[in-house]
């Protein structure tokens, strides 16, 4: 995991390192499934290997970090926090891990949770289910894929 997280500058490695840490103390047991696509860096939160069951993911690009919603649109936001306007994803930009750590955002995540089957404390691991060979640099000013 840290050879995917260290292709990032500094200050975006340590805030997704953070932010995972966050995501496993408040989903136990979830399966983290590791994609180091073209575009982005994602970690899923998941009941189980499936990643139809994603709750939610991290989504990590030169730019930052997001908390991504696979199933956003059916997650009720009465505080209007998601962003987006596809059929199914929505999203949370991420600053800093404190945003994982706001009332609104935790209620937004036990809501999403809730819409698959239930997690398991104890039962996850860490699966890399791709990797691709060509991907946007993961820093800015860097070229070429990597």
């Amino acid at each position: 995991m840290d050879a995917f997280i260290d292709k990032f500058a500094p200050d975006v490695a340590a805030l997704i390192r953070a932010c995972r840490i966050e995501l496993r103390r408040q989903l136990p047991g979830a399966f983290e499934l590791v994609y180091d696509n073209y575009n982005f860096f994602v970690i899923g939160f998941c009941p189980d290997v499936r990643p139809s069951s994603c709750a939610v993911s991290l989504a990590a690009s030169a730019n930052g970090v997001a908390l991504s919603f696979y199933r956003g649109a059916d997650v009720p936001d009465p505080a209007g926090l998601l962003q987006g306007e596809g059929k199914q994803n929505r999203f949370v930009r991420l600053p800093d891990v404190e945003a994982l750590r706001a009332d609104g955002v935790q209620a937004l995540i036990r809501s999403a949770a809730g819409l698959g089957p239930p997690f398991t404390p104890g039962s996850g691991a860490t699966i890399v289910r791709s990797v691709s060979a060509r991907q946007r640099p993961r820093r800015h000013g860097a070229a070429g894929s990597g």
